[in-house]
């Protein structure tokens, strides 16, 4: 009986040290990302977030195209979608609000 407990014990203690050490790590992977995508031109922040649905040219692909964009809405439109998502569109969260105004100001631009 003593020896269950303290293999329960020991399995216990265990996983939650796994647990701390795992969330730690991550939290700590993500700000040099978000800073590093923040020091890039729009034009590569646009490659690589959104390029892959909206196309290369901003043409549209499996999401709209992009290419007036500027001209059918605000820049605080774009970038509330940007965070937020819309419709089949995912919010784009990874990205640090430093990058999502670059991003919001340079298709805001195109008209």
């Amino acid at each position: 009986m003593l020896k269950s407990k303290k293999l329960f014990l020991i399995v216990a203690m265990s996983t939650v040290l796994l647990a701390a050490c795992g969330s730690n790590q991550s939290a700590k992977t993500d700000q040099p990302g978000q800073a590093q995508e923040a020091s890039l031109a729009p034009e590569e922040i646009y490659a690589n977030n959104c390029s892959s649905c909206h196309g290369g040219n901003l043409e549209g692909r499996i999401g709209p195209n992009l290419e007036k964009i500027g001209g059918k809405m605000s820049k605080d439109q774009i970038s509330k979608i940007i965070k937020d998502g819309k419709g089949s569109m995912p919010s784009q969260m990874q990205l640090s609000d430093q990058a999502r105004e670059k991003l919001s100001n340079w298709l805001a631009e195109k008209k």
